[in-house]
């Protein structure tokens, strides 16, 4: 009976930890992801600069090396804007968006990240005038990345499309664009996922935010979110909070305003936030691989108890 009783909890384990690694993303890739996307090189990744086109290009191949679906011309969905501060019109800003059928849903689950940041500005204390963007938004952009790459090995309930998004740091712009010109009626998506600024936290938190307006979220996140790091927090969406809210502080404003509901992973903001030194060397690599699994969790959740309903 011992023995039986050893055999039964070895091969637990083993499908424990088997579980485990497979619900898990490639933390070296992600890692390379934010590296270069927050890297001198991009400049900062302004709409339209050349270092927002080397995002976009980069973006673009790591799509096409997974061999994922779209509903756009070679993945990009053109759109144009004027700025709110310049009066420039941009009229080449691009959203990068791929799609992975579901296996049991023709409704789908809606995945942002904003690649863009705010370019080259006025120069810190230390003589540095690029700001690198590396937790806002290399980080959630990165995730995206990795997120698409284990959706294609495992393929969801619901249809998901991922899409980097251009244009948030000048009022959302590639979301509105995207939700504007949306490739199929907006009641079929059943949830926005976004993600922006995921990879350091001191007190080791992650908010999802959003379960203020859909309830029966929170109970799914909590669940999936157990045992897990970093911790999963709640709130930053109540009414009449000011600064407080984020309901619409990122791309998911753009659905939150046509009603598709919407659970926003982020962080609150740190001493770098804007900076030049929100780079990659600032960033704690522990926190982003374990936040972007514990995303990874509560996405495989999520797609599994909505169809339930």
């Amino acid at each position: 009976m011992q023995v039986a009783i050893k055999y039964c909890l070895s091969c637990l384990l083993i499908f424990s930890i088997h579980l485990a690694k497979a619900q898990s993303i490639d933390k070296t890739k992600l890692i390379e992801h934010i590296a270069y996307l927050s890297s001198d090189e991009l400049e900062g990744r302004k709409t339209q600069s050349q270092g927002n086109l080397a995002a976009r290009e980069y973006i673009l191949n790591e799509f096409k090396s997974l061999d994922l679906a779209t509903q756009y011309p070679d993945y990009i969905q053109k759109f144009s804007f004027e700025g709110r501060r310049d009066n420039k019109v941009y009229d080449q800003a691009a959203n990068i968006i791929a799609y992975i059928p579901g296996s049991s849903s023709k409704k789908l689950i809606v995945i942002t990240a904003h690649y863009d940041h705010v370019g080259i500005g006025r120069a810190d204390s230390a003589g540095d005038s690029i700001y690198n963007g590396a937790d806002d938004n290399a980080s959630g952009t990165a995730a995206l990345l990795e997120l698409a790459r284990y959706f294609k090995a495992h393929r969801p309930a619901h249809g998901i499309m991922f899409a980097a998004l251009d244009g948030e740091e000048m009022g959302l712009q590639g979301a509105k664009a995207l939700v504007k010109d949306f490739p199929y009626a907006l009641d079929q998506i059943v949830l926005n996922i976004n993600m922006d600024m995921i990879s350091r936290n001191e007190n080791g938190e992650l908010y999802a935010s959003g379960t203020y307006y859909y309830p029966t979220f929170k109970t799914i996140l909590e669940e999936a979110a157990s045992g897990n790091k970093p911790i999963l927090k709640f709130g930053h969406d109540e009414p009449n909070t000011g600064r407080d809210n984020w309901t619409n502080s990122s791309d998911h404003g753009a659905f939150f305003k046509e009603n598709v509901p919407h659970i926003y992973f982020g962080v609150e903001d740190h001493k770098d936030y804007h900076k030049p030194s929100d780079s990659f060397e600032n960033i704690d690599q522990e926190f982003f691989v374990n936040a972007t699994n514990l995303i990874l969790k509560c996405t495989i959740a999520l797609d599994q108890e909505l169809l339930k309903e």
